[in-house]
């Protein structure tokens, strides 16, 4: 079962950081099983794994040499661990859940690690997909309103007490109490859009929602049961004799079977949650397609035929001056594959104009006049090289690389995980001797460094760093949820 999502976190990125020849899954490292705390741990990790491993849990030398001496009974700090061979490579190291004396017993201070590593697991999951539909037998989950969400678990009339614990509280055993009523449990939360998981917990006991069947694997043998806060509903008016609608679009790749919409008061609709952005779709109206009656933009789908567009955000603009002579201009990108026939660009008194909605990223982007691909002169930072140069733009930055000291550099970029270490990486822009360039990165650990005139250099305003495999170090960045 998914509790101990803190000590998840860290485990994931020190995995990331170390690498190994064992084969990890951050999810199965600890969790919390009949009021003991488990450490599931393989001999095959090395000395520099086992003492970030120590370090990151707390356990100190006589207790590390213990677990991996597989000794069966080991005693630290007034607890006693217990260890458990699995097989030839992993074994686990348990103990008793610590118990307070007040009113709280403790089970949410299992693992006293920074809360920001839970809030990154839970920022990223909520945005983890393009869209989500829920799957309820009966309404134990239901959107009250925009935001609004209440949870309700029937029958057991008998139990002392229900909590409900999920990616929303943190994966927290006492923090959202459920209260009783004559037909079972509830509670009312306000959720962003988005993906959570979640569990009840009767009386000390994880349980599944029965009645809501979408479900994923919770790595412990178990299930999560998955719940969407909508944020977009389809409609289609009329049409009132047809005997199937479908609503099909880039978000779910175009499947024609999926997402079946329900006939309801003289329309058709389907509530859902759909991730911040732009995304085309068309109805299917008894295997017949067509765009939507109502919608606010059509546009060509590059293919001699139109879709309708629905953007989930803010608007953003993309321009390019001048070219008044030019008598087709289209914006091309990452964002829509690129495709060269779908997002033309309205003509003005100083050139060329395109509203689109585009959610926080990174992306990377041309122009096309007249059937010639051209980077955007107004836009000083570019990605790639040669005829693969790409103009560079980040919606809603939240970082600043800066490198001071290298005015004479002729280019200087910034390469890290955030861009698999591509070796040209973003180039950057100089003004004042000062290069620099905004980045939007998803909550979490990144490692990077810059790159002046082919010469690969950490971040000398950085103070956080690591090493790496060459043992010239990676700076080190965090993003906040």
């Amino acid at each position: 079962m998914r509790r101990c999502y803190a000590c998840l976190i860290s485990f994931c990125l020190l995995l990331a950081t170390l690498g190994g020849q064992a084969q990890y899954d951050p999810k199965k490292v600890c969790r919390v099983e009949d009021g003991r705390l488990v450490l599931t741990l393989d001999l095959r990790w090395n000395a520099a794994q086992r003492r970030e491993i120590a370090r990151l849990y707390d356990l100190d030398s006589a207790l590390q040499a213990g677990a991996f001496a597989l000794k069966p009974v080991i005693a630290d700090k007034g607890s006693t661990w217990t260890t458990r061979k699995l097989d030839a490579n992993r074994f686990e190291l348990s103990k008793e859940q610590e118990k307070s004396g007040g009113k709280d017993n403790g089970q949410d201070k299992i693992f006293l690690l920074d809360d920001k590593s839970v809030d990154i697991w839970t920022a990223n999951e909520r945005e983890s997909v393009p869209y989500g539909v829920n799957r309820n037998t009966r309404n134990s989950v239901l959107q009250l309103s925009p935001g609004k969400v209440r949870f309700f678990m029937p029958g057991h009339r008998n139990a002392r007490s229900v909590y409900l614990s999920g990616s929303f509280n943190s994966w927290s055993t006492r923090r959202t109490p459920m209260q009783a009523s004559d037909s079972g449990w509830m509670v009312t939360l306000d959720l962003q859009p988005g993906k959570y998981t979640y569990k009840f917990i009767v009386d000390g006991r994880w349980t599944n929602d029965s009645y809501n069947k979408l479900l994923e694997d919770d790595t412990q043998g178990g299930h999560n049961n998955v719940f969407f806060c909508y944020n977009y509903k389809f409609v289609l008016n009329g049409f009132s004799s047809a005997r199937r609608v479908i609503v099909s679009g880039s978000f779910n790749g175009w499947n024609t079977t999926e997402l079946r919409m329900i006939h309801f008061g003289g329309s058709w609709m389907l509530p859902l949650y759909l991730r911040e952005g732009t995304h085309a779709y068309k109805f299917i109206v008894d295997q017949h397609w067509i765009t939507d009656p109502a919608g606010k933009v059509n546009r060509p789908d590059g293919a001699g035929h139109d879709n309708t567009f629905v953007g989930i955000g803010d608007t953003m603009y993309f321009r390019l001056k001048g070219y008044s002579k030019a008598h087709k201009v289209a914006v091309v990108g990452n964002f829509n594959v690129w495709n060269s026939g779908e997002l033309f660009m309205e003509k003005t008194d100083g050139g060329w104009v395109l509203p689109y909605v585009l959610a926080p990223g990174n992306y990377e982007y041309k122009f096309v006049v007249d059937g010639q691909w051209i980077t955007d002169p107004g836009n000083p930072y570019l990605s790639g090289e040669g005829n693969q140069t790409n103009s560079f733009l980040t919606v809603k930055p939240n970082v600043l690389f800066k490198l001071e000291k290298h005015a004479d550099a002729k280019k200087v970029s910034v390469s890290g995980t955030f861009n698999g270490w591509n070796s040209n990486g973003y180039r950057m822009s100089q003004n004042n001797g000062v290069w620099s360039l905004p980045m939007h990165l998803r909550p979490g650990k990144h490692t990077y460094k810059f790159r002046v005139d082919n010469k690969w250099i950490t971040d000398p305003g950085n103070e956080l760093w690591e090493e790496n495999e060459y043992n010239t170090g990676n700076s080190i960045i965090w993003i906040d949820p």
